[in-house]
């Protein structure tokens, strides 16, 4: 069973960063998405960084040939101190799935949104 924990205003989330916020005392990213509003605990699976705190970017996509691809702008977040880059809506690492950061539900109800944990 999960706990709605209000987080922020939802107007403070940015576009392209995330919103960092302490909820039941965890360093938690919150992300504002085309789909909506994503949370990632702030700890990177590799090191123990501020995973959040990297940039909202895109990627390399792997192609057939040479040319270099960039794709899923503003879904990825990188970690700052290795570069490790995690999907925003679940967690993932793109390299290697079975590698997540924890990721948390988000609701809205007017104009404050809540972590669910």
């Amino acid at each position: 069973m999960t706990t709605k924990h209000f987080a922020c205003k939802a107007d403070e989330v940015p576009r392209d960063a995330a919103k960092i916020v302490t909820v039941s005392n965890m360093p938690i990213g919150v992300f504002r998405l085309e789909d909506g509003y994503h949370a990632l605990l702030n700890i990177c699976p590799h090191k123990g960084a501020a995973l959040c705190e990297g940039p909202v970017c895109g990627t390399t996509r792997q192609t057939d040939s040479t040319e270099f691809v960039y794709d899923r702008a503003g879904e990825i977040v990188r970690c700052a101190w290795h570069g490790w880059e995690f999907d925003i809506r679940s967690g993932e690492f793109l390299v290697d799935p079975t590698v997540k950061t924890r990721r948390f539900d988000v609701s809205v109800e007017g104009s404050d949104l809540y972590v669910h944990i």
